[in-house]
């Protein structure tokens, strides 16, 4: 790891500007010349993948049931299990968090983040802030001690699990903007995992973005989330400003129903723990999960 003074410009610019992020995203919508420079800048060749927290489940019953401030919360998550070569568990139930730490244990070189630059951007006051990313592979060699330090494997799934039990989505893939802002490279040699609040997080500019840039930001295939609206007693706590990452979850005033448009939907399954009813219901497939980690290997020399 080395010392640099870049990221101390880089890390200024990054906290003061934060929030302008939503005003940038629209712009890229009205400027095709704007989006075209972002894009190359930023995000160019990316691949990421959003991956649904699934702390709710209580581990000893499986039965859906997640506490959060004292009261419970019941919800439904199923799982299409078939383990084949790629994941040998004698678990029954295969969660998405497996994915991020088959994927640190594989990686040749680990950094933890010292700090969340979207947190402490946001002054966020519902999460840790010195709860930051984890960095995977050869170029995470370079990053700056300022910014981060080299951790074992045992120091990197202690944090996903920590990152886990707080209800936070994980973000996982090849993220240009992080070569960019550290001055490191090359891309392809860095695989990013973010856990991510529903209030602070650099991609609730979701759906003010250009498609061309939130395409690229994922809903893993196979991940299904659905309501039963039987159930629902419309008190639209899911309707909130922190809650839906890509924006997906409306009232149909026609039909007086909530719904989610499916387009949006990145899976991050913050609306199965906000919602006081378990209306929403998410699902996923063990093939779905090997697919993720085969792409990162074909993506990223995290290795």
């Amino acid at each position: 790891m080395r010392k640099g003074y870049y990221e101390d410009v880089s890390v200024f610019l990054v906290k003061h500007s934060f929030h302008l992020r939503f005003f940038l995203s629209r712009l890229t919508r009205k400027s095709n010349l704007f989006k075209r420079f972002i894009e190359r800048l930023l995000f160019q060749d990316d691949e990421i993948f959003v991956l649904p927290n699934n702390n709710f489940l209580n581990e000893e019953s499986k039965d859906g049931t997640y506490k959060k401030d004292a009261e419970p919360i019941t919800t439904t998550v199923s799982a299409n299990i078939e383990v084949n070569q790629s994941f040998q568990k004698d678990d029954s139930l295969f969660l998405p968090v497996d994915l991020l730490k088959e994927a640190v244990r594989r990686a040749s070189y680990i950094v933890v983040m010292d700090q969340c630059l979207c947190r402490i951007s946001n002054n966020c006051q519902d999460y840790p802030q010195d709860l930051g990313c984890i960095f995977l592979g050869p170029a995470a060699r370079n990053i700056s001690e300022k910014i981060g330090h080299e951790a074992t494997v045992e120091e990197a799934l202690s944090q996903i699990d920590y990152a886990e039990s707080l209800g936070l989505s994980h973000v996982m893939g090849r993220n240009k903007i992080d070569t960019v802002w550290m001055n490191i490279g090359p891309k392809e040699q860095l695989l990013t995992i973010c856990h991510c609040c529903p209030c602070c997080c650099l991609w609730k500019v979701l759906p003010d973005i250009h498609t061309d840039i939130s395409d690229k930001v994922m809903r893993i295939n196979g991940v299904s989330v659905k309501t039963k609206n039987e159930d629902c007693v419309l008190c639209r706590k899911c309707l909130g400003d922190d809650v839906c990452f890509g924006g997906a979850i409306y009232l149909d005033e026609s039909e007086n129903k909530i719904k989610i448009d499916q387009e949006k939907c990145v899976g991050c399954g913050h609306c199965t723990h906000v919602c006081p009813k378990g209306v929403f219901d998410l699902s996923y497939t063990q093939d779905s999960l090997d697919y993720i980690l085969d792409r990162m290997d074909a993506l990223i020399d995290y290795r």
